[in-house]
């Protein structure tokens, strides 16, 4: 199946051509009901919804993913929050994880404005894509096992269209072992003992993967004890860039 899927979005070598292909997959993950837990709680918090949002018709569907076609960074999150993303129907938006991470990505150039608040604010990726391991808000941000593997096959498949990633960004432990199963599944890797997860790690995967570069996940909980600071998060993309800068100029 997956060599199939391959064959199919390696001939995804057009924009165009890969935003059609982002587009299709974005309906059907939005159509999804593999996991009646994500579900069940997607809706509950929808209906019940918070105070603050009272007013706001709750997107309470999977979440796809969001940004450039062409881009050479793909992010990787956990999950959609309860009510922020589940609320807004866009990646890290409309909480504190997304005021915190979209900061920093205007800073570095990969997005048009500093702030997230719904997905028709006018914000836009530029060479950065943002996705997640699993597309529904789950309870106590904690997704299990089975719910992990029903998502995969979304990420393996928006990995597959992004045909210029070079880097990849995953934020916290569960993006990082979840990139690490995909890219075990392209190459023979080292032990996994040899790619601790760890703040600021950057690793080189075998047969061109794209690089992977780690960082604590952004959530309201890290940066409010500090455990992740933005100069800690502020570095992690300067590697990015150091990276990035440095593949281009070397196919030049």
């Amino acid at each position: 199946m997956q060599a199939e899927l391959d064959v199919f979005f390696g001939r995804m070598n057009r924009r165009g051509n890969r935003q059609s292909a982002i587009e299709m997959l974005s309906r059907e993950m939005i159509s999804c009901e593999l996991c009646p837990r994500l579900r069940t709680y997607c809706r509950k918090i929808a209906s019940e919804k918070r105070r603050q949002y009272r007013d706001w018709e709750y997107w309470g569907k999977p979440v796809p993913g969001f940004g450039d076609p062409d881009a050479q960074l793909v992010i990787i999150g956990l999950a959609p929050g309860a009510h922020g993303s589940n609320r807004t129907g866009r990646m890290f938006t409309g909480d504190r994880s997304g005021d915190f991470l979209y900061r920093a990505l205007y800073e570095f150039g990969f997005a048009s404005q500093p702030w997230a608040r719904d997905r028709h604010d006018g914000l836009r990726l530029r060479n950065c894509y943002i996705t997640a391991a699993v597309r529904c808000a789950p309870p106590g941000n904690k997704p299990t096992p089975e719910e992990l593997r029903n998502c995969r096959p979304y990420l393996e498949r928006e990995l597959a269209i992004l045909r210029r990633k070079r880097a990849v960004m995953t934020l916290g432990r569960v993006a990082f072992d979840t990139y690490l199963g995909w890219a075990a599944g392209r190459a023979p890797l080292l032990p996994r003992n040899r790619f601790p997860f760890q703040h600021g790690a950057s690793y080189i995967l075998p047969d061109s993967l794209p690089r992977l570069f780690a960082s604590y996940h952004p959530s309201q909980q890290n940066t409010q004890t500090g455990k992740l600071t933005a100069p800690m998060f502020r570095h992690v993309l300067q590697d990015i860039r150091r990276f990035l800068s440095s593949a281009e100029s070397n196919r030049i």
